[in-house]
């Protein structure tokens, strides 16, 4: 395949994907009209229509689409590639692209702050979100993971402890609704909560097991709004100890147990996992953890 080749068919990708050419233009960062050269050159060569023209944009006929599968397969695959290159190298410098939950950020950005101030050429790209990034597409170098074991056969996942929780909270609260003894008083409080039932983090699973539905008054989707909802005084609720310590003003009324303990993570993919940058990074973390 010729570079121009594949240059009309990622054009063609684009346009499959974003359906219309204004969009792969923007994607691509050319002009539209190379975009609709590119797309009639392809269908030239191919003899074939792969899009339906509309007023709408561009919707792929049923070629277009068997396109578009190959394309995507082919562009991840340049990008895993680009991202290993990247990854390669004996110094701890470049980009260095860390994903975990945004939960954990009073955690993970003071430490890759400080890592980064350590060495200076380097680029830190830190990235939070519920998905699960593609370590074997390159869309990060090191993830850190809560919960159960990665299974994923690629990566090298190694144990970076326990997120120990607890329920606390506010002091304003406890003045005002008083402080449960036992399990039962627990009962008669308010809590604030993960608002998806189906939350399999322990802690959660023990709430919704335990206190009725009604009790929980203040829902939030993500863990910094339940966080600051505990500190404001809207009800109990989980934390994790090191963050409540963090926070001030809050009263722990039930230690933590081990049931309520999240395992935590660091994976990363074997073809990056001994690159200078990551080692230095998964050294640096697993020492200040001990701390933690």
């Amino acid at each position: 395949m010729t570079i121009t080749a594949w240059d009309e068919i990622r054009t063609a990708y684009h346009v499959a994907r974003l359906g219309t050419v204004s969009g792969a233009a923007e994607a691509l960062g050319v002009h539209h009209a190379t975009v609709i050269r590119h797309v009639d050159a392809l269908e030239a060569t191919l003899g074939v229509k792969l899009f339906q023209r509309h007023a709408r944009g561009y919707t792929a006929t049923e070629a277009g689409m068997d396109m578009l599968q190959v394309a995507q397969a082919t562009d991840d695959q340049f990008a895993q590639l680009v991202s290993r290159i990247k990854g390669q190298g004996d110094g701890v410098e470049g980009e260095l692209i860390v994903t975990s939950l945004g939960a954990f950020s009073y955690l993970v950005t003071p430490a890759l702050v400080d890592f980064q101030l350590q060495h200076p050429n380097l680029v830190v790209r830190s990235l939070t979100d519920e998905r699960v990034y593609r370590l074997e597409y390159g869309e990060a170098h090191v993830a850190i993971r809560a919960g159960a074991a990665p299974e994923e056969p690629d990566n090298v996942a190694q144990k970076f402890g326990y997120q120990n929780y607890a329920l606390y909270g506010s002091e304003a609260y406890v003045a005002r609704c008083g402080m449960p003894e036992s399990q039962a008083d627990l009962q008669q409080h308010t809590f604030v909560a993960h608002d998806d039932e189906s939350m399999r983090a322990p802690s959660h699973r023990w709430l919704t097991a335990n206190i009725p539905q009604e009790n929980r008054r203040f829902r939030a989707t993500d863990d910094r709004v339940i966080r600051d909802a505990i500190a404001a005084g809207a009800g109990l609720g989980f934390l994790p100890e090191i963050c409540a310590n963090e926070i001030g003003g809050l009263v722990q009324v039930a230690p933590s147990r081990p049931e309520w303990a999240v395992p935590l993570w660091l994976v990363t993919h074997v073809d990056l996992h001994r690159t200078a940058k990551v080692q230095a990074l998964l050294s640096y973390l697993k020492d200040l953890s001990r701390s933690w």
